[in-house]
């Protein structure tokens, strides 16, 4: 699942346009985070709310880190 969903959000980046590309990134990638949020809700009877909250949060922090790694 590791190598799918790489591969889901950097194939968008094979388009000409780099905002298309950028959107569709971003589409795939919180389409990602629900698939993980439904998967914690179904299979390890973690809240709703919860499971969107902790899957966020780590959203979040991996972006960040990308950020900051990418502007050092």
């Amino acid at each position: 699942m590791t190598a799918l969903g790489g591969i889901g959000h950097t194939l968008p980046f094979l388009l000409k346009d780099f905002r298309v590309a950028l959107w569709a990134a971003g589409a795939v990638v919180f389409a990602e985070l629900g698939v993980i949020t439904w998967i914690r809700r179904r299979y390890m009877d973690t809240p709703w709310i919860s499971a969107a909250l902790q899957v966020g949060l780590g959203g979040v922090l991996v972006f960040i880190t990308g950020v900051l790694i990418g502007s050092s």
